[in-house]
């Protein structure tokens, strides 16, 4: 008997709330990111010449969407300030990515007083 290992079921240990994720979504789609905290792991250097996988902990700072529409969850490295764009997958926690494409909304670089007098 043949033991079929191409749907081996790989894990990672989430480095900030200590979640057990599948590097598989639900939907099948490939993560890098803990579904609960959106948070990461900088293990792939995208910058040339820059410190190939530093292995610091990549924090979600904002939400970007593509022209198709598809959102995407974007990183920053704390240690080397690396950012990086990664698909949102269906099972990632909605209140914390609602919670990051509104925060420039809640806390604008400009005093909102400054729009009572236009």
């Amino acid at each position: 008997m043949s033991v079929n290992t191409s749907h081996k079921l790989d894990t990672f240990t989430c480095s900030w709330c200590g979640l057990v994720v599948s590097t598989y979504a639900a939907d099948g789609a490939r993560r890098n990111h803990c579904p609960s905290c959106l948070r990461s792991q900088h293990v792939l250097d995208q910058i040339e010449g820059g410190p190939s996988d530093c292995g610091a902990r990549m924090s979600p700072i904002s939400i970007a969407v593509l022209r198709g529409g598809e959102w995407m969850l974007v990183h920053r490295c704390v240690r080397c300030d690396e950012l990086t764009a990664n698909p949102i997958c269906a099972d990632d926690n909605q209140l914390v990515l609602m919670r990051i494409a509104v925060r420039p909304l809640a806390e604008p670089p400009f005093p909102l007083e400054t729009f009572g007098s236009l």
